[in-house]
């Protein structure tokens, strides 16, 4: 196989270990990240240090790229555009479009028969007060686009919690009330569909948020073989629905009768995926540069059980231990400056053989 070119934009964590993998692979990488010696830029060939959205820096990454793809969801979309009437662009950028919006988001899945929790849209104070209303004055509301790890997001845990001054106190930008899930834990499934449509799903994660961050994924999810099926079952749905290249990561709440909730999708690699690398042959960012390079997918067998745990800010201080620790595989970022809420790494432990 002959070396070729895939242009990733984004320079992050999620850029660098897709930079990783397409190296194993003999292709060479080129990052386009605005940030200059960004993570993904350390281990990539080449970067053009440039905004996503600058036109000659998109020319410059079509003319250099045989396939373009992406680290994280709020790409703009009309750089997407611009880049795929040149080159291929995967996942394509309708996907971009339907993640970047959660009101778009939730439309989206709920006609591709995925149930998500109920939902209004809310453009004014007005409209909360008649959705909070509703929802018998519980929910959460969230800006419609750009929030991410907990960011721009206010809950109403009661009739009592006052919505005065909501709206404003968000930014007066669209929002979205989201009604309350009665769930008892949550969970991902990271898929992957190729370009003649084959689909490959790994074993679905139990996540667990600190602060609004995912703190750990393990495996196997404490949930039965009907609500493992029904999440790969959704994640081929989603797949086939937007014609999907690459990887993609859902989330999901898990009702107590094993029913499920989509919460929202990544079109991306996943943090929750991250375990992959140590207890599968073939990790989520492998098998999205197969998917998107055209080569045939990778088994996404799980070999053992584990623990995925983020290294967020000060945990960074752990790594010494965790690298005496029996069956660990610590991955840093390459992140210079530990802050609180930014992550600096995992550590994914394995438990033991699958049973």
């Amino acid at each position: 196989m002959s070396a070729r070119t895939i242009g990733i934009i984004g320079g992050g964590q999620l850029g660098r270990m897709l930079a990783m993998a397409a190296a194993r692979l003999n292709f060479r990488t080129v990052i386009l990240e605005p940030q200059a010696d960004c993570p993904a830029a350390q281990l990539a060939n080449r970067q053009i240090t440039a905004a996503y959205a600058d036109p000659l820096a998109l020319a410059e990454l079509a003319a250099a790229c045989d396939i373009v793809t992406y680290e994280f969801e709020n790409v703009p979309v009309e750089a997407a555009e611009t880049l795929a009437r040149n080159v291929p662009v995967y996942p394509p950028p309708r996907a971009l479009e339907v993640a970047q919006d959660r009101l778009t988001e939730k439309t989206f899945l709920n006609g591709c028969g995925i149930p998500t929790a109920r939902f209004h849209a809310v453009d004014s104070q007005e409209e909360l007060e008649a959705a909070l209303a509703d929802f018998g004055g519980q929910g959460v509301l969230k800006t419609r686009r750009l929030g991410y790890d907990g960011k721009g997001q206010r809950v109403f845990a009661s009739a009592s919690d006052s919505p005065e001054g909501a709206f404003a106190a968000l930014g007066n930008v669209p929002l979205i009330l989201e009604s309350f899930v009665p769930f008892e834990r949550e969970i991902s499934v990271i898929a992957a569909r190729s370009i003649d449509g084959t689909v490959r799903a790994y074993d679905p994660a139990e996540n667990v948020h600190r602060n609004g961050i995912l703190d750990t994924s393990t495996l196997p999810a404490r949930i039965g073989d009907a609500t493992a099926a029904a999440a790969r079952e959704s994640a081929g749905k989603l797949l086939a629905a937007l014609d999907y290249v690459g990887v993609v990561g859902i989330e999901f709440f898990v009702l107590p009768d094993g029913s499920l909730i989509a919460n929202e999708i990544a079109p991306r690699v996943h943090n929750s995926g991250h375990w992959t690398e140590a207890a599968c042959v073939v990790s989520q960012f492998e098998q999205h540069i197969r998917a998107i390079a055209g080569l045939p997918l990778g088994d996404p067998a799980r070999h053992s059980d584990c623990v995925m745990t983020n290294l967020i800010g000060d945990d960074l201080n752990a790594v010494p231990d965790w690298l005496s620790q029996p069956d660990s595989l610590v991955h840093l970022y390459g992140k210079t400056e530990a802050r609180p809420g930014r992550k600096m790494g995992h550590v994914t432990r394995l438990t033991g053989r699958k049973a």
